[in-house]
C-alpha cells in the first residue's frame, strides 16, 4: 500500500512539472505583441509639406541622439510636426522630465517650428501606419495632411 501510494506521489508530481516545463516552453519568444513596446522599427522621418521645408531628418537625428530615446517617428506637415518617440524600459519614471528636456531642446533649434512631442505608443504607432498608407498605398499629400492633423488632435485630447 505504501509502495503504491509513493508510486502515485512520483507520478503526480512527474506530471505536475511537465505541464509547467512544457508551459514555460511554449511561451512566446519575443516576437509577439507584448515586447512591442522595447522593439525598436527605426521609421524614416516623412515630410508631407507641400512646401521645400525639410527638417525631419535633422529633428530626427537630435531627438535620437537623446540617450533616453531608442525608437523616434518624425512626420512634418505643412503647419505642424509631430515627433512620436519611444523611451527607454529603466528611463519611463522620468517621462515627463524627460518630454520638457525635449521641448526645450526642439524649441531652442527651431524656434519657427510647431511641434506635437508624444511619447504615448498609440500614437507612435498611428504615424508610422501613416507613414506605411503613403508610401504603400500613394496616399496623396492632402489627405495625409488631414490624417496627420487627425493624428495632432488625437494626441492633444489624450492630454
Amino acid at each position: 500500500m505504501v509502495k503504491n501510494l509513493k508510486k502515485l506521489y512520483w507520478q503526480i508530481s512527474t506530471t505536475v512539472f511537465m505541464v509547467f516545463f512544457l508551459a514555460g516552453c511554449g511561451a512566446d519568444n519575443g516576437n509577439g505583441s507584448n515586447n512591442a513596446l522595447l522593439n525598436a522599427t527605426n521609421p524614416k522621418p516623412l515630410n508631407i509639406a507641400a512646401k521645400g521645408k525639410d527638417n525631419a531628418e535633422t529633428i530626427k537625428k537630435d531627438v535620437s541622439s537623446m540617450p533616453e530615446i531608442y525608437d523616434v517617428a518624425v512626420i512634418e506637415g505643412k503647419k505642424d510636426t509631430l515627433i512620436a518617440y519611444k523611451v527607454k524600459h529603466m528611463q519611463r519614471f522620468r517621462m515627463k522630465t524627460i518630454e520638457k528636456k525635449l521641448n526645450k531642446r526642439l524649441e531652442k533649434k527651431y524656434p519657427k517650428e510647431n511641434f506635437t512631442v508624444s511619447s504615448d505608443y498609440k500614437i507612435f504607432l498611428e504615424a508610422v501606419r501613416l507613414k506605411e498608407r503613403i508610401h504603400k498605398k500613394g496616399l496623396p499629400k492632402d489627405k495625409a495632411e488631414k490624417e496627420l492633423q487627425k493624428i495632432i488632435k488625437l494626441q492633444m485630447e489624450m492630454t
